[in-house]
């Protein structure tokens, strides 16, 4: 019995030692020697003041800022303990009619015609509820409402949606991106050297 107990013992250590430290050591060591930001929260900082992660959405309220994708998370917008999606299937009636509110409430808050045509993005949640990102042409449907409240011409505001504007991934996966969050703390850089 001790023949078979020490080597199974034997492998326990050197496994528990190779995968549970060394391993993990080598992979931190490794982010935080090439992806520094990524691997501590791609936070974003003004005046050395952490605002946000430019890897989840945040609650922009204020009519002065861009609105993210709506959020799926329970409670509290943009939740990070309760990231999920609704898990409604595409023919439910709840996510129907909670679509429908959404695009009523976008159009309304953009100053647009009831029946125009709303982004997809606008309206729906995305799989973790915390998406950053916005698509172009949600962005633009927003700046004519963000160019007026900030008294900015509407030729300022698209010029920041262009500068944030990401291509895809390796040029042909997924869509081209905007970031909320970074967007808006242009836009507040922006109007505070307009405004002074």
């Amino acid at each position: 019995m001790r023949r078979q107990l020490m080597p199974a013992l034997m492998m326990t250590i050197v496994l528990t030692v190779l995968t549970g430290l060394a391993y993990p050591l080598v992979v931190t060591g490794v982010a935080q020697g090439l992806f520094h930001s990524r691997a501590n929260g791609s936070l974003v900082k003004v005046n050395g003041k952490v605002v946000g992660s430019s890897l989840l959405g945040q609650d922009f309220t204020s009519t002065k800022y861009f609105q993210p994708r709506p959020s799926a998370t329970a409670g509290t917008p943009y939740n990070g303990l309760a990231s999920g999606a609704s898990n409604l299937g595409p023919s439910n009636p709840d996510l129907l009619k909670t679509i429908e509110a959404r695009a009523i409430a976008y159009r309304k808050r953009n100053g647009m015609a009831a029946n125009a045509s709303v982004p997809v993005d606008a309206v729906t949640a995305s799989a973790s509820g915390l998406d950053p990102d916005i698509s172009p042409a949600n962005a633009r449907l927003q700046a004519p409402r963000v160019a007026s409240v900030r008294r900015l011409s509407l030729a300022t505001v698209l010029a920041a949606v262009g500068r944030h504007t990401e291509s895809r991934p390796w040029g042909f996966l997924g869509e081209k991106i905007v970031n909320v969050l970074e967007l808006n703390l242009d836009l507040d850089r922006v109007s505070a050297a307009a405004n002074s």
